[in-house]
């Protein structure tokens, strides 16, 4: 932040309706008036200004992406001193937000993209609007297709350029996770899931990433499907097999059919194991939307052995 009086230059170029050079004569008209139905920061900078050129164009960038919520109004101190005495402008950069003809907000000094975004989203929700998401529903839409497809790296890319523009994305979060599951990178895909806000704990979709995420630790663990079908075949009543061979068959996407001897087992022996079929379920029904057929089927049929 530096003091006022130091050199002067040109005036900074305009950026259309959007973002305008401002002076004196048009401050009524530019910032008050056009206040009046829509927020106008005003950014008050030199030509001599270092921290000027760097807050300059992250703010028009800020503004650019909110879509028309919001309107900057870019004002050069050596040229309109007038209006810097009457805002007490005393060091630039400074920054004000006007709303219906008056100043809500504002700062000094130059900050960083992150603090900039947060000071035009509030801006913009002061004057009753919402800034745009840039495109990240799109790109989240884009990844999700991705991974059901079968392009997991492509996706794990994609759901990780969103983190780096939305840090707080929980669908990028728990995207990312998932598409490191599917390339069977379990441990990264735990270290993304660790590395979550914890604020995200109890989010749908990050407990259906740590549900899939137990899911693929057992199956890496998990023995031939054939060898375990033949034990069980071989006597019915080992829980321990058919526990294991449902583990198997949904390592192997035979999700169904997992449900289906994990019903068995608990038809024959709800307690068994501290009730290891009914918390198995549970996992696989976590790791699945909730309106998936194979969830809703698997529901429907142990209520009826719950309740038989």
């Amino acid at each position: 932040m530096l003091e006022l009086g130091q050199g002067n230059g040109a005036a900074a170029p305009a950026n259309g309706d959007l973002i305008k050079d401002v002076s004196e004569a048009t401050f009524m008209a530019d910032v008050v008036d056009a206040s009046m139905t829509v927020p106008v920061i005003v950014d008050f900078w030199a030509p001599w200004c270092g921290p000027c050129k760097t807050l300059g164009p992250a703010l028009e960038a800020a503004v650019t992406a909110a879509g028309g919520a919001v309107k900057m109004a870019k004002i050069n101190v050596d040229e309109n001193q007038a209006i810097a005495g009457q805002m007490r402008v005393q060091s630039i950069p400074t920054v004000y937000a006007f709303f219906q003809g008056q100043p809500i907000d504002g700062f000094q000094g130059a900050l960083p993209q992150s603090e900039i975004d947060a000071f035009v989203a509030k801006v913009v929700e002061a004057g009753g609007g919402e800034v745009p998401d840039g495109g990240l529903a799109d790109a989240l839409a884009a990844a999700e297709e991705m991974l059901e497809a079968g392009a997991a790296q492509d996706a794990a890319e994609t759901f990780a350029a969103i983190l780096e523009q939305d840090t707080e994305s929980v669908a990028a979060f728990a995207g990312l996770a998932r598409a490191n599951i599917a390339l069977g990178a379990l441990d990264q895909a735990e270290a993304v899931l660790n590395g979550a806000p914890a604020a995200f704990a109890d989010a749908p979709e990050v407990e259906a990433a740590h549900a899939q995420l137990a899911l693929a630790r057992q199956a890496e663990n998990a023995g031939p499907v054939a060898e375990l079908r033949a034990a069980v075949a071989a006597d019915a009543g080992n829980h321990q097999a058919r526990l294991d061979l449902a583990q198997a068959l949904h390592g192997a996407g035979e999700v169904e059919a997992a449900v289906d001897e994990l019903l068995e087992l608990f038809r024959r022996d709800r307690e068994w194991n501290d009730g290891a079929a009914k918390t198995q379920l549970f996992t696989i029904f976590d790791a699945l939307p909730a309106n998936d057929p194979v969830v809703l089927n698997g529901r429907r049929k142990l209520s009826s052995l719950i309740f038989a």
